[in-house]
């Protein structure tokens, strides 16, 4: 007796079928999942100026006012050497070295700032002041 035997597989268009649905999936859940990073570094930089501001008011507490503009954020690690200077300036400063915002440039400070007593902030994803979207900056105003 012979045995027919019987090999199964998929015809090639039903393999293209497949694949124009898994391109028309693609089409509509990638551009969600792609703008989640600029959403995490967005919460990311918001965190690490909550931070600063903490210990801005520390600073402040021990030195009676906040650094100046040209001191800047390298207060909070070193001991200004320039006027006003920092009489009660804390032994091993108040943050230990300060943070690139997530998009890896330096956070901004201003004294007075624009926006409140001192601004602390970021240029965001353009690394330019203003604008809109995700490229717009993010600072201590929006916490």
């Amino acid at each position: 007796m012979k045995v027919k035997s019987w090999q199964g597989g998929f015809t090639l268009l039903e393999v293209m079928v497949v694949v124009v649905i898994l391109g028309i999936l693609a089409a509509l859940v990638v551009p969600k999942i792609i703008s989640r990073p600029d959403e995490a570094r967005a919460i990311a930089a918001k965190q690490d100026i909550a931070s600063l501001m903490q210990a801005l008011k520390l600073y402040r507490l021990d030195n009676q006012r906040y650094p100046t503009t040209e001191q800047g954020l390298q207060a909070l690690v070193a001991r200004p050497t320039t006027a006003p200077i920092a009489t009660n300036w804390k032994p091993g400063g108040y943050v230990e070295r300060l943070p690139k915002d997530p998009w890896g440039g330096p956070y901004q400070y201003l004294n007075p700032g624009l926006h409140g007593e001192i601004d602390i902030f970021s240029f965001g994803a353009d690394g330019v002041p203003g604008g809109e979207g995700n490229d717009a900056d993010i600072g201590s105003w929006t916490l």
